[in-house]
């Protein structure tokens, strides 16, 4: 029964003509379609049996230990997890989930190393059927994402939206109760969302800022694409992952700033351990088993945490980091001097401080970051009198909405400057691209944002019946605003006095020209506040060059994952062979949504100083084989980033006198303004 079911699943996959272009580029044959389809309905209904015919047949007969044969361990992640089954010792159902919390983190890895050892879609989609039902949900979710980001039998599925996957994580208690009284009285909804707090909470205006659910999609999609756990024995080697664990969160932080600027709000207190953390939270969500996330009072003294640590613990941790950057070295397990003054030094601090696989001695430097989060996280109840439920800072998909998030971040964040700031600085030399010019800069199009509706589905927040099929589900959804942008482009005219074409690679960054108080912000500290808004290669002819770059097109940002629904509809379409399936622009979701390339700005316009550097771009990549199609994908991809200089080069490095940068002819400057004219509308 086994067999022939399964080999019946490769032979309807493999036998379908119309999916050429996309079998053509699955290593197993089976098109891209079918795993599409499988996915959606792997993750259709989370929280109840599988609604799919095929799968629930699969689920009834695939046996995990029988299909080993081809896996390079031998089935030994296979045998451990089943292990896990047989002693019952896996979470339960219907109970939180937290990649923090070590014991649930290695269930859920256990479950990554099974799918990441199938190197075929039907042993694959067996397994990943087999322990759905096995595994508490939330682990599931986090395994079967991380995997499929991961495996070379995924690389054109798209992961979808995980606030329609989970709702009860982005969507308040107040909207789920609504859309279950309608789910009960068979009439469909669309429920207004507000965020949280209320005009009295100064942070309540940039609410939409961290609330934004695309923004989550993005950091839950980084984490999952640069997990702290991954060593080789999953894959492969990530490449500059401390670098870029410092660069997204250096991003969010700057990115946080110019908006509290657009609110006019004081910039960001860091977060001091030994004094009062003085925002709350009150998150207004609930898991999907009823625990309210918890909440946060104002001014609280930070305490102990049960369990967790002890403040001074932190102490011991910042202060072993910061020596270890007033001294210019790490110290690794064996006793060794690790020079970090260098361009990689930022790469060995960015693993000590996240603490992930590769931190060279974390015994000794601990888990600056993590820890961070669960501090934090439990100070609303440090001793565990009144709950255990973890808090959005313990959950990459909600730490965002969290004022602490970014108290936290901009404490870690002066730490990464230090460093930087104990570097040599660039000299001209380093900076210069002979023969190259900026002769202009310009903006075609207006630098414009405004709110809009945005609706996502609630589906998988309520409970079906067993039979019930996926069109038969009832529209039901909530309904919040969203910050986006008029399209523009970015003109730049630039001169190549060179005899020969010359390969370039065009930087552009954008900081608030001046602070909330309306002080011109120095260049030195400006650069530092530095937001990239993209980065990409082109070749310059000899003479005048006009580059026009929509901002559509910014390798800095993704375009929104379609809602589950239209994966469902698109995919449902390509099987049927009414259509192609053609999702690739969706795949990679670790960029900013494209919707949020700038901040808000206000009605007066808030200025930002626009600054071009056009470098060599044989001399950044990071192998001979130039090809002018390839995005630079904002963090890498897999494993692999496309450029060979720091992370904010050559904004990265102090600079002690800005003379220098205006003296270099291939970096440009100017002041632009960002409005926005519709404030009223985010508050409904």
């Amino acid at each position: 029964m086994k067999i022939v079911l399964l080999c019946s699943l490769v032979a309807a996959t493999a036998a379908w003509p119309y999916f050429g272009g996309f079998q053509r580029d699955e290593p197993d044959g089976v098109p891209t379609a079918q795993k599409q389809h499988d996915i959606n309905f792997l993750l259709h209904k989370l929280y109840e049996p599988l609604h799919e015919a095929n799968l629930k047949a699969l689920e009834d007969s695939f046996d995990p230990l029988a299909h080993t044969a081809n896996m390079p361990d031998g089935g030994v992640a296979v045998n451990k997890l089943m292990q896990e089954v047989k002693t019952q010792h896996l979470e339960e159902r219907h109970h939180w989930f937290s990649v923090f919390n070590a014991t649930q983190r290695e269930e859920a890895l256990l479950l990554v190393k099974v799918l990441l050892q199938c190197q075929d879609w039907p042993t694959a989609i067996g397994n990943a059927v087999y322990f759905r039902k096995m595994m508490n949900e939330e682990t599931y979710v986090y395994a079967l994402y991380t995997a499929i980001k991961h495996s070379p039998l995924t690389k054109h599925v798209v992961l979808p939206p995980l606030y329609e996957i989970m709702p009860h994580f982005f969507t308040s208690s107040e909207v789920i109760q609504q859309a279950y009284r309608a789910k009960l009285i068979e009439k469909p909804g669309r429920f207004n969302m507000n965020f949280t707090g209320t005009q009295n909470n100064p942070e309540h205006k940039i609410a939409y800022f961290g609330e934004d659910i695309g923004l989550s999609t993005h950091y839950i999609n980084w984490h999952i694409e640069y997990p702290f756990w991954w060593n080789e024995t999953f894959g492969y080697q990530i490449e500059r992952r401390g670098e870029n664990y410092f660069w997204v969160h250096h991003q969010l932080v700057n990115r946080f700033e110019a908006e509290r600027i657009s609110n006019h709000l004081q910039k960001i207190e860091k977060l001091h351990w030994e004094r009062n953390l003085h925002e709350g939270f009150d998150p207004h969500t609930s898991y999907k088993n009823g625990n309210p996330f918890p909440f946060r009072h104002d001014d609280i003294h930070i305490e102990d945490v049960d369990k967790v640590a002890e403040v001074r613990d932190m102490i011991v941790m910042e202060n072993r980091i910061r020596d270890a950057i007033a001294h210019g070295y790490v110290i690794d397990k064996e006793g060794n001097k690790v020079d970090i003054n260098n361009e990689h030094g930022i790469d060995i601090l960015g693993d000590i401080i996240e603490s992930c696989v590769y931190n060279p001695y974390n015994e000794y430097y601990g888990s600056l970051h993590n820890m961070g989060h669960m501090m934090l996280g439990h100070q609303g109840d440090p001793h565990a009198k009144y709950y255990d439920t973890p808090s959005v800072l313990e959950h990459y998909e909600t730490a965002l909405r969290d004022p602490a998030f970014y108290k936290l971040h901009k404490y870690i964040d002066d730490l990464f400057r230090k460093h930087k700031d104990h570097l040599k600085p660039y000299s001209q030399e380093d900076l210069l691209f002979p023969g190259v010019a900026v002769n202009m800069i310009d903006i075609d199009g207006p630098l414009e944002t405004y709110f809009e509706d945005y609706e996502y589905s609630l589906m998988n927040a309520m409970d079906d019946k067993e039979e019930m099929i996926w069109e038969d589900n009832m529209e039901i959804s909530a309904i919040i605003p969203r910050l986006r942008h008029k399209d523009f482009s970015f003109k730049v005219n630039i001169m190549n006095n060179n005899d020969e074409n010359k390969l370039s690679t065009i930087r552009i960054f954008a900081w608030p020209h001046r602070d909330v108080n309306g002080v011109i912000m120095p260049f030195n500290e400006g650069r530092w506040h530095a937001i990239e808004l993209d980065k990409f290669q082109k070749e310059l002819i000899p003479g005048e060059n006009t580059i026009t770059r929509k901002s559509s097109e910014s390798s800095v940002t993704v375009p929104d994952v379609p809602s589950l629904k239209s994966l469902h509809e698109q995919t449902e379409a390509a099987i049927a062979g009414s259509s192609e399936l053609n999702l690739d622009e969706f795949v990679s979701a670790t960029g900013l949504p494209n919707r949020l390339l700038i901040p808000k700005g206000n009605e007066a316009g808030v200025e930002f100083k626009l600054v071009v550097a056009v470098t060599d771009g044989v001399a950044d990549s990071v192998n001979d084989e130039i090809n002018l199609t390839t995005k630079f994908h904002h963090y890498g991809h897999h494993g692999v980033y496309l450029d060979k200089k720091p992370h904010g080069y050559p904004l990265d490095r102090r600079v002690p006198d800005e003379r220098l940068f205006h003296e270099i002819p291939n970096f440009g400057e100017t002041i632009v303004k960002v409005s926005n004219h519709d404030e009223h509308v985010y508050h409904h």
